[in-house]
């Protein structure tokens, strides 16, 4: 009896293992079916340290002139002691978490009951009620596509109040940064919870959840794919544009605002920065629709990756130019500033124009042309996870026949301008560019292992074709 007990739990065991690998060579999108050692150190590395350089940035700002040497040399040399390095870090507020709630509570009565209207009279914004792209379980979901009328109503409301009403400072955010960050991670870490909890009592679709049994990867890259509450508040496409982006360019107008009153100017290096990273933030809402075609929405899961990443690391270490120059007024020559402007226009052009190109392709379905002339592309098949057979191309002229993900060169010369404008004296600033460099080589790396679970031979074609990840003739 005993005996065929554990053969009927073995075959079950092999049962289930056969279907994971089906569904692992099946299940193109997503991420992993089971942990490895590697990953699961990864894992509980960020986990554990995420959060502490987040801190560790920000601290070295408010005490330390934004230097990253110094706190440690001191805990070193005996001169400081963690507990007062942490006694001076301002505290949580009542004024912080008010205004961080009332800030997350705007912009969700923006996202959820404000239809979009931006689409109605903007020629070329494609905004709306749009569909995403096919769930490995086969589901098409819809989105109320509103960030740009987001973005347009809450900075009106913010110059309104710094030119009109005057409830608050526009240093308010700058004032409140330590205070708020806290917040942040409240709020970080209660939807990646959330998020979790549901994905096992209420997902919203069962068949779209990866379960490994690893409770720290489940945590973090998430189990549920498209997590929602009611039929429009989708947590990825909330999370991922708002509040975090909608935010980005009133921290650094706040930062604007902190050096006005500090110095009596605003720097051309601000300005840049400003300029710069305005012009990344509002590409992005003009182009949301696109970006539910992105890794983002397509492949990752809603776990403490996004959830939290978005709330904290996204907001605190992207806009860390503008504070840096808080601390660090730089006032850039006349041939610099015009250069680090160029950098970034042309890093911003290659960018946009490399993903127009792959969009254009996909819309037309190759009935288009690239560059004065009819695309050249590689004909693949792949299957879904309920074995439905699909065929799609991949595209190999235009900035596509240059490298496989040259959309993110662009990228990386943006990011590397921002850098620059803030000079050489200090290299906090620069923990932009080497994120962004280790993020995006890991996204090209991890793309393409999806990839070629997903096309197999048909991947190997395109590689052949096109031999370089991001800088032609180099990698």
């Amino acid at each position: 009896m005993a005996a065929r007990q554990e053969k009927k739990h073995s075959e079950e065991r092999n049962r289930k293992s056969t279907q994971n690998n089906t569904r692992a060579s099946q299940g193109q999108w997503g991420r992993a079916w089971e942990v490895d050692w590697f990953s699961l150190a990864s894992i509980l590395f960020l986990l554990m340290f995420a959060p502490l350089i987040v801190y560790y940035f920000i601290m070295s700002c408010d005490q330390y002139q934004c230097s990253l040497i110094d706190p440690v040399i001191d805990l070193l040399m005996g001169n400081q002691h963690l507990s007062d390095i942490w006694n001076k870090t301002p505290a949580l507020t009542y004024r912080a978490a008010g205004i961080y709630a009332l800030w997350v509570t705007f912009q969700v009565i923006l996202y959820v009951f404000i239809p979009d209207f931006c689409h109605k009279f903007i020629p070329g914004y494609v905004g709306g009620v749009q569909e995403g792209a096919v769930t490995p379980a086969g589901v098409v979901n819809k989105y109320e596509i509103n960030g740009l009328q987001a973005w347009i109503i809450t900075h009106v409301l913010w110059f309104a109040n710094a030119y009109y009403f005057h409830w608050f400072s526009p240093t308010i955010i700058f004032d409140n940064w330590i205070p708020l960050l806290w917040c942040a991670n409240i709020l970080g870490y209660a939807v990646s919870t959330f998020a979790m909890i549901k994905s096992y009592y209420f997902p919203t679709n069962a068949k779209d959840c990866k379960f490994t049994g690893n409770f720290f990867y489940d945590y973090m890259m998430g189990i549920e794919f498209n997590p929602r509450i009611g039929k429009w508040f989708d947590f990825k496409l909330f999370f991922n544009g708002r509040p975090g982006i909608v935010a980005w360019t009133l921290i650094n107008l706040s930062y604007a605002a902190k050096q006005q009153e500090l110095y009596g100017q605003v720097t051309n290096s601000m300005i840049l920065v400003n300029v710069l990273q305005g012009i990344y933030v509002l590409d992005f809402f003009w182009n949301e629709a696109w970006y539910l075609k992105t890794i983002d929405i397509c492949h990752d899961h809603f776990g403490w990756y996004l959830g939290w990443g978005d709330c904290v690391w996204l907001p605190y270490l992207y806009t860390l130019q503008g504070l840096y120059l808080v601390y660090h007024p730089v006032q850039l020559g006349t041939s610099n500033a015009i250069g680090i402007l160029m950098l970034g226009l042309i890093g911003y052009y290659i960018f946009r124009m490399t993903n127009h190109q792959k969009d254009l392709f996909r819309r037309t379905n190759g009935n288009c042309k690239i560059w004065g002339k009819k695309p050249e592309y590689i004909e693949c098949s792949y299957m879904s996870v309920d074995g439905t057979k699909y065929y799609s191309k991949l595209l190999t002229s235009g900035f596509w026949g240059w490298a496989r993900h040259f959309n993110y060169t662009g990228d990386l010369m943006g990011s590397l301008a921002y850098c620059l404008a803030c000079g050489f004296e200090h290299i906090l600033p620069y923990f932009y560019i080497v994120y962004m460099t280790i993020l995006l080589t890991h996204r090209c790396i991890r793309d393409e292992h999806r990839c070629f679970s997903k096309y197999g031979k048909d991947w190997k074609r395109y590689t052949a074709a096109v031999p370089y990840r991001l800088i032609p003739g180099i990698f």
